[in-house]
């Protein structure tokens, strides 16, 4: 469970910068270094703040790890949520409208994904939370649709998690592993053209398989 973080504003020559600005800085720190690596210190620096102005706001490095998730996953759950209504009309449409829109949001929200990465590589209370409070939700409202290929035996239950880690993790990843992406293709991946057609591919891709296999 988060640590209950202090209410309140610092007085405002302590904060120079807004709220979303320290989170969005906070979300690249965690993202890039890790929990452990992300220093406090440094972030203040950064943000041309006072020294003491992260502990003032949040009162820990803790309180400011979950202030940050929940702030950068409200960014982008809203519009995640499947059209239930096409769903019931073309399944296999939806899948593909689904991914795509999933892509071409997590393209412009890149540091995401690098978080969960780096928090999903050890058993602890933050992946616990990080799990339990947003990426679980979001995967059952994602997902929910394929339940009737599982009940038709079309998938395994174990099926899901491999699409999950294929579209989250494996189609994402020229969005946040830029540099490698280019040595690959000189092409700009975060170009919207470039995120329109992987999206489009990424998606035709799974439905094309989803097909082969009797849906």
């Amino acid at each position: 469970m988060a640590t209950k973080t202090r209410k309140g504003r610092p007085p405002a020559e302590l904060s120079p910068a807004s709220l979303t600005e320290i989170l969005s800085a906070a979300l690249k720190v965690f993202a890039e270094n890790g929990f452990d690596g992300m220093s406090v210190a440094a972030l203040n620096r950064e943000l041309g703040v006072s020294h003491n102005l992260i502990h003032q706001r949040f009162g820990s490095k803790e309180a400011l790890w979950y202030a940050t998730v929940d702030w950068a996953f409200g960014e982008i759950a809203e519009h995640m949520a499947p059209d239930p209504a096409l769903a019931e009309l073309d399944l296999l449409e939806t899948v593909r409208v689904t991914i795509v829109r999933f892509l071409q949001l997590h393209a412009t929200h890149p540091l995401i994904l690098r978080l969960v990465s780096v928090e999903g590589a050890t058993d602890s209370p933050r992946l616990a939370y990080l799990f339990d409070a947003h990426v679980g939700p979001l995967h059952a409202l994602i997902t929910a649709p394929l339940k009737v290929l599982v009940d038709q035996g079309v998938l395994a239950p174990a099926d899901i998690r491999t699409l999950h880690f294929l579209v989250a993790h494996g189609a994402t990843a020229p969005f946040s592993l830029v540099p490698l992406a280019q040595k690959l293709n000189p092409l700009d991946p975060l170009d919207p053209d470039a995120v329109r057609q992987q999206a489009e591919f990424v998606a035709d891709m799974v439905v094309a398989g989803l097909r082969a296999r009797g849906a």
